[in-house]
């Protein structure tokens, strides 16, 4: 359930009905707003709910008690109705302003990803994507450039001065791999990986939440659950196209899902127009239409040269591309109340 405080509750309410509620053995997690401190109380059964509520209710700061009988409490919109802004370095993500996070699949070299680096930064790009560990269907395919792989993005990142996000997919890369993103992205393959989410959930890192290629919206929201539940709220999530019957695209992506995400959630969304379709052609088409839909910025892929990359070559924009994406959006946002 969650329980509305009022705006004149203080600090000695919150930690008095903290302690409250964790004497009865359940959970507790709060969310400071602006004008409202919001507590989720996790842990309480169907049938103690409605007598719990009452209780809480009858105490002078609580505004009012909402039951909630979704199995995702943290994430859900209630829990911020005013929604989650996410600020990385400086970028907030979720805010006014949509981001754009950019740059190769695979970091392969020094040179390609500098020059890429630079180059997205300059059409104003403001965070920079890059792949350190890869998965790959096959065990033979290039796998990244592992912790040199790292070392080469947070060097971008000085230069640049952009943030950067990077895939992890091992418990056991967690805390390096923390030592130089500053997003950590969890792929298609990892959306149930709950042991990888809830080592996640232990940091307060921003963590990337792709949907899983044949996963429910609802699984989707129960994957993020995992991280909140244990401390981090730092959670955007993504939508990268689920398989369909449809062979033309990579995948089929999922406009509905962008409207849906806000509905349910209070998370930021961010859409991959890259992976969604497979078709470098299509990505400025689609990243317009997330951008429509409400997303709250994209994730591209963009490389110098694409007929030579090592990983995803047919999906990723080369630079004209790009800067002619990046031009197309910004035409774009004023109409939909946004910047970029």
């Amino acid at each position: 359930m969650i329980i509305v405080l009022t705006p004149q509750a203080t600090d000695k309410d919150v930690d008095e009905l903290t302690d409250n509620l964790k004497s009865r053995g359940f959970g507790v997690h709060i969310s400071r707003g602006v004008e409202r401190t919001i507590v989720g109380c996790i842990g309480v059964l169907d049938t103690e709910k409605a007598e719990l509520s009452e209780q809480l209710q009858a105490l002078p700061y609580v505004e009012r008690v909402v039951i909630i009988s979704k199995p995702y409490k943290l994430v859900g919109r209630a829990f911020r109705p005013e929604g989650t802004i996410i600020n990385v370095r400086g970028v907030e993500i979720g805010g006014n302003r949509l981001t754009v996070m950019a740059g190769p699949c695979t970091i392969e070299t020094e040179e390609q990803l500098m020059e890429t680096a630079r180059f997205v930064k300059q059409m104003g790009a403001h965070i920079l994507r890059g792949g350190a560990y890869k998965p790959s269907t096959s065990p033979y395919s290039f796998q990244g450039m592992g912790k040199d792989g790292l070392k080469l993005l947070a060097a971008a990142r000085e230069e640049t001065g952009l943030p950067i996000i990077t895939e992890v997919m091992d418990t056991r890369d967690v805390e390096l791999v923390a030592q130089y993103t500053d997003i950590f992205q969890v792929g298609t393959r990892n959306m149930t990986n709950f042991a990888l989410l809830k080592e996640i959930g232990n940091t307060n890192m921003p963590v990337l939440l792709k949907r899983g290629w044949a996963s429910l919206i609802e699984e989707w929201m129960q994957a993020a659950e995992y991280i909140a539940s244990r401390g981090n709220y730092n959670i955007i999530l993504c939508e990268r196209g689920i398989r369909t019957f449809e062979t033309y695209t990579r995948n089929t992506f999922d406009i509905n899902a962008i409207p849906v995400a806000k509905e349910l959630s209070h998370l930021p969304v961010i859409a991959d127009p890259s992976h969604g379709t497979g078709k470098a052609s299509l990505v400025p088409a689609v990243a317009a239409a997330a951008i429509a839909a409400g997303a709250d910025g994209v994730i591209v892929e963009v490389h110098p040269h694409p007929e030579r990359a090592l990983k995803d070559g047919p999906q990723s924009l080369r630079f004209e591309a790009f800067a002619q994406m990046m031009e197309r959006l910004r035409a774009l946002a004023p109409a939909v109340g946004r910047s970029i």
